[in-house]
């Protein structure tokens, strides 16, 4: 077992230590459970949510046994970079890697529980809700925000940003964070940024409208490179899906 913890949290490294050693039997599931494992865990009076990464396809256990830093270990990291550029994000408490010899196995990322009025996630699915515009204006600039700190986050995706409202102003946080590239984006970067958070045509004309006034940019050049990067992205996702049925239709 290879393990980082804070330095703020070294004083709990046993109870720590024995939520990631008896993380099956114990803690609450919280959240979607489809790809990794995420459970909260209660210890000296603070929520800590606990994601376990599964465990990765044979060449992959390569990999990050030798070559790649683990999901665990870049979340951790990132979580920390994006603390540090002044960007939200739940507090990085520590990582986990259990390793063979030879192969990696599992890890598992720990941060604090952060509660949250709601995700981009809402915006998708009601566009009546609350001072629907003024939140996706809201999350434009901070994705603007971002880029100018030259912050690529690769999983730019609805359920990935946990918003706080706070009387007229709105806090965001990013979660899901072990894809990220660090470095100045260029224009087209900076707008394929946004291919993965919508479907609607309504939302993506009020955040080009945002994002060229933020970048001093016209708004024509902003939105059709982000309404047709969605739609390339839609078609990419959709024929994946597609595929994917095919190839479980033979397997029976």
């Amino acid at each position: 077992m290879n393990r980082v913890i804070s330095e703020n949290f070294t004083a709990f490294t046993d109870q720590l230590d024995y939520s990631i050693l008896n993380f099956d039997a114990s803690g609450t599931p919280f959240g979607n459970q489809d790809r990794n494992s995420l459970k909260l865990f209660n210890i000296d009076g603070k929520v800590l949510n606990v994601k376990s990464f599964k465990i990765p396809n044979i060449i992959n256990q390569l990999a990050y046994r030798f070559l790649r830093k683990s999901k665990a270990q870049r979340s951790y990291e990132y979580a920390n970079k994006l603390i540090e550029l002044g960007i939200g994000t739940p507090q990085p408490i520590a990582y986990y890697e259990f390793k063979t010899p030879l192969l990696f196995k599992k890890s598992y990322y720990v941060s604090e529980q952060l509660d949250c009025d709601l995700t981009y996630r809402e915006l998708t699915t009601d566009l009546n809700y609350p001072n629907h515009e003024d939140i996706l204006r809201a999350f434009t600039r901070f994705t603007y925000n971002l880029h100018e700190k030259n912050v690529n986050f690769l999983d730019h995706s609805p359920g990935n940003t946990l918003i706080k409202i706070n009387d007229n102003s709105y806090d965001f946080f990013l979660v899901d964070l072990n894809r990220m590239q660090f470095g100045s984006m260029d224009f087209e970067t900076r707008i394929k940024n946004f291919a993965k958070l919508t479907t609607h045509k309504s939302m993506v004309k009020v955040m080009s409208d945002e994002y060229a006034k933020c970048s001093n940019e016209s708004f024509d050049k902003v939105f059709n490179l982000m309404w047709s990067s969605t739609q390339a992205f839609q078609e990419k996702y959709y024929r994946k899906k597609r595929l994917k049925r095919k190839l479980k239709f033979w397997k029976r």
